[in-house]
Formats: C-alpha cells, sequence, structure tokens
C-alpha cells in the first residue's frame, strides 16, 4: 500500500511542483515572453496562458479516462507522467521573446496546452488508482494526493525562494528562474519508474474479469451520470478556485499588485501553504470519523466568510497582516480539501470512475479555478478595488453550498 501511495504522491508533486513554478514566477515570465509597456497587460497574457492550459484539462480528461476505464489505470498513469516531464524539459530551455520574437509565447503557449492534458489524467487518475487500493480510513488514503500536490507546491515555492535570494537579482530573472524546471525532469524519471513496477489496481481488475467495464465510459458518464457530474464539479469549485487564488495568484497579487517585496509574498505564501497542506490529512481523519458533508459544509461557508477580510489584510503594509490574510485563505481551504477526493470517487462506479471523476474535477479547474489568476486581476482592473478578487471567491463557494443540498453522505461508501 505505501508503494501504491508513494507512486501518486510523486506523479502529483511533479504535476503541482510546474504549475506552482509558473505561478510563483509569473512576473518574470510575462517580461520575457509577454513584454509590454503596461505591466498589467504582460501579466494578464502570461496568466491566460496558464489558464488556456486549463482548458485543455477536460480534453485530458477524455483522453486518459477513456484510457483509464478501458484499458487500466496503470496505463494512464504512466503515460500522463510522461508526457508532463517532456513538457517540462521542455519549457526549461526555451528561448524568449527577445531572442526569437512572436515564436516564443506561441511555443510557450504550446507547452503549457501540452502540460493541461497531462494534468487533465494525472491527479484525477492517481486519486482513482490509490482510492481502490485503500480499505480503511479511505478519505485519509485518498487525500494523499491532494497532499502530495501541496508539498509539490510548497518544494516549488522553496526552491524558487532559494534561487531567487541566492542568485544576484539580475541573473535571476534573467536565467535563474529556469534551473528549478530543469529539477522538476528527475522528479517525472523517478516517478516514471515507481509506477512502471506498480500492479494495477485490484478492483479494476475485478471488474475487468467480471465483464463490467464500459465500453464508451464518456458516453456513459454523459447519458447516465450527468447529474452527479454536475454535483461533483459544484463541489470542487470550492477547492479549486480559492486553491488558484493561494497557490497562484497571490505572490503576483502582493508584489506587483499591492507592491510588496516578492521575496517576503514568496516567504509568507510558503507558511500558509505548508498550513494548508497540514490541515490536509487532519481533514481527512475527521470525514472518516464524523462524515464528509458536514465538514465540507462548515469549510465552504467559512471560506464565503473569511475571503473579504483575507484580501483586505493583504493590502496592509505590516508583515503580521499579511501573514494573517494568507492564513485566513490558507486554513478554511485546507478543511474543504480533506474529504474532497474520495467524495469524487464515490460519486462513480469502478466502470466510469476515472472518466467520471476526471470530468468533475477538471470542467470546475478549466473554467474556475485556471481563470482564477487571470480573472482576479481583470477584476482589480476594471473596477479599482484591490479587494475585488474576493468576491469571485464568495460566488463560488455560494455555488458550492447550494450544491452540498443534493450531495449524500458518502462515508460508508467503497
Amino acid at each position: 500500500m505505501k508503494k501504491v501511495v508513494l507512486s501518486g504522491m510523486v506523479g502529483n508533486a511533479l504535476e503541482w511542483y510546474d504549475y506552482a513554478l509558473f505561478g510563483h514566477f509569473a512576473t518574470i515570465i510575462s517580461k520575457h515572453f509577454f513584454p509590454s509597456t503596461d505591466p498589467y497587460v504582460s501579466l494578464i497574457a502570461a496568466f491566460s496562458v496558464f489558464a488556456a492550459g486549463f482548458f485543455m484539462r477536460p480534453i485530458g480528461a477524455i483522453i486518459f479516462g477513456h484510457i483509464g476505464d478501458r484499458f487500466g489505470r496503470r496505463t494512464a498513469l504512466t503515460s500522463s507522467i510522461i508526457l508532463m516531464a517532456i513538457c517540462t524539459a521542455f519549457f526549461s530551455i526555451l528561448p524568449t521573446y527577445e531572442k526569437i520574437g512572436i515564436l516564443a509565447p506561441i511555443l510557450l503557449t504550446a507547452i503549457r496546452l501540452l502540460q493541461g492534458i497531462s494534468l487533465g489524467g494525472e491527479f484525477s487518475g492517481s486519486i482513482v488508482f490509490i482510492s481502490e487500493y485503500a480499505q480503511k480510513n479511505r478519505a485519509l488514503v485518498a487525500s494523499s494526493c491532494l497532499f502530495s500536490a501541496c508539498i509539490g507546491i510548497l518544494v516549488g515555492s522553496f526552491v524558487g525562494t532559494f534561487f531567487s535570494q541566492m542568485l544576484p537579482a539580475g541573473a535571476f530573472e534573467q536565467w535563474g528562474w529556469r534551473v528549478p524546471f530543469v529539477l522538476g525532469v528527475a522528479i517525472g524519471i523517478v516517478g516514471l519508474y515507481i509506477r512502471h513496477n506498480i500492479a494495477e489496481s485490484p478492483h479494476y481488475s475485478k471488474a475487468k474479469a467480471r465483464g463490467e467495464l464500459s465500453t464508451t465510459p464518456i458516453r456513459t458518464v454523459f447519458t447516465k451520470y450527468f447529474g452527479t457530474l454536475l454535483i461533483g464539479t459544484g463541489i470542487y469549485l470550492t477547492v479549486t478556485v480559492p486553491f488558484y487564488t493561494l497557490t497562484v495568484f497571490i505572490n503576483s497579487f502582493m508584489s506587483k499588485i499591492a507592491g510588496h517585496d516578492l521575496s517576503m509574498s514568496l516567504f509568507i505564501n510558503t507558511i500558509s501553504i505548508l498550513a494548508m497542506t497540514f490541515l490536509i490529512p487532519l481533514s481527512a481523519y475527521l470525514s472518516d470519523t464524523l462524515g464528509r458533508k458536514p465538514l465540507m459544509v462548515w469549510s465552504a461557508l467559512a471560506m464565503l466568510l473569511a475571503a473579504y477580510p483575507a484580501f483586505w489584510l493583504l493590502t496592509q503594509d505590516q508583515f503580521i497582516y499579511l501573514l494573517l490574510g494568507q492564513l485566513l485563505f490558507a486554513i478554511p481551504v485546507g478543511f474543504f480539501l480533506g474529504p474532497v477526493p474520495i467524495v469524487l470517487v464515490d460519486l462513480f462506479p469502478i466502470a466510469v470512475r476515472y472518466t467520471g471523476l476526471s470530468l468533475s474535477y477538471n470542467f470546475a479547474a478549466a473554467f474556475f479555478g485556471g481563470t482564477t489568476p487571470m480573472a482576479a486581476t481583470w477584476l482589480i482592473e476594471v473596477s479599482g478595488h484591490k479587494t475585488a478578487p474576493s468576491f469571485y471567491v464568495i460566488a463560488c463557494a455560494a455555488i458550492t453550498l447550494f450544491t452540498l443540498i443534493f450531495y449524500k453522505e458518502s462515508r460508508k461508501a467503497k
């Protein structure tokens, strides 16, 4: 079981390490690939490419979901990590706009699109794979996927902060930001090795032997489980929007919009993500004991109430206010995250589980989570208020609370 969990965690760590780095270095990337006299335009362009990768994730969900439900979870997961590692390697050596002109942002966009396809199958697939091995404490076991995603983000944050501190500012902005992406390739190789030596999911193997698999999982999900798909998507809104606000947008918000030092912003963000990360297994454990639904309802409500005060605190000058602002965001998110993976797994039967979970997760991530940095920046520009992004978070939390009315407790589901 430990090897199975590790196989999922390493792959997730790479996926989210890479995505976190892009968010952490968005300000630098915008200068190199989208030069503009208006810093807002440049930043929005970089976040637009970030969002474009998310719009490809439903396609990745369809591709890898079909592979995972028809040919096996292991086959799908091995393919997704290979694709992600290749994209990370190419991005680490991609020439800038200064060197190859308009071709630079075009190639950057192409790489992010392929990474979006990869992530569309990786994260959800690892949740399914690990959960189908779990016999007890199922929420806790499934939450290892989100835990490892946060670990990947933390490592990305740590590496980014380390190089920004160790290298002269000019060298870091010129070439030093590329080094963390090179390191990501090594993570991919380790993950590929581990997955290659793992057996197929036992539940999937039994379902295959009994002839219970669907030959058309995508059609089956849309015709028989469309309502379930909407419930899964609605629940995941309060994962994806606050999560990407905290892990991707806030660093750029604090350094470029609120005017705080980038190194300090990265340091505070690392503390906040660390707090969120270690709340995930605690929350998952509580959901195994007390139930999934009550924990999600109270956490979503807390997120709805905390969003505006959190952004107000981030506009202040004192370090303690900035730290409190991010923690006010991180704590409700951490508590909400714990039970979500197993909740999504239990929504769908084995025959279409990979596809159903992937589509629920990726629809929410593509149309709401991936657009969060771009939408948040746009809201600030058009409204003139730095706290404007909080209303986007509030709206998504409200939708989740409404969706949870239709969700039936799944603590005893298998």
